[in-house]
């Protein structure tokens, strides 16, 4: 209860909070699915809002790994701090964008997943793109970036700029969670590969501009 309150709270005042309640287990399970726990040592999470990803990323989580919370709203990152109690965890008030000098602080060079809920239709293009391309950065080769979006997102919020940068993503709906979910996953490639926008070609013939429309 005091979950949804703060997230009715800070949904009515900031835009860049992505629903009115938290996300179902249903939500929760269906996204990080495809996470090999046991293989696991280094997992990002944008946006973790009161913690619903948070708590179950660390019951699944081993002992000696990591989760690097990366939260811009003061309240939820002040929230996650006083009700999280795990030294594995650590919790930035702070952009996506920067995921890379995030990761740097935490003497980490690369994470194995990174998890987002935050919403990309509110945020400009170049913001976007730039959150996109730091998170390929971000993962190790074979990383997976699992992210979670309302089920009203179109390819030209987000899957257009993903497969700019990832190639292929995998993308579905979650239909038991209110409001319902659409939920994408995008691995980066084992081989050898430069980004768009950096003298090299995208995935599948892309000539390194940018993909239109808008994206949390």
């Amino acid at each position: 209860m005091i979950e949804t309150l703060a997230y009715v709270k800070n949904f009515l005042r900031d835009r860049q909070v992505a629903s009115i309640t938290p996300t179902s287990q249903f939500g929760v399970r269906g996204l990080c699915g495809t996470i090999d726990f046991k293989q696991t040592r280094v997992i990002v999470e944008y946006g973790p809002g009161t913690g619903v990803f948070t708590h179950y990323l660390l019951q699944n989580m081993r002992s000696d790994s990591k989760l690097i919370a990366i939260e811009r709203n003061r309240d939820f990152g002040s929230f996650l701090k006083q009700t999280i109690r795990d030294p594995r965890i650590r919790i930035f008030n702070d952009s996506a964008e920067n995921v890379i000098d995030t990761l740097s602080a935490c003497k980490e060079s690369a994470a194995d997943y990174v998890i987002s809920g935050i919403p990309f239709m509110w945020i400009p293009n170049d913001i976007k793109d730039n959150i996109i391309k730091s998170t390929y950065k971000a993962l190790k080769p074979g990383g997976k970036f699992l992210v979670y979006q309302t089920c009203l997102q179109m390819d030209c919020h987000l899957k257009v700029h993903l497969e700019h940068v990832f190639g292929p993503v995998h993308a579905r709906y979650e239909i038991r969670n209110f409001p319902p979910l659409r939920l994408y996953e995008a691995t980066k490639s084992t081989a050898a590969f430069q980004l768009p926008g950096n003298g090299g070609n995208g995935h599948n013939g892309s000539n390194g501009k940018n993909g239109n429309g808008h994206g949390r």
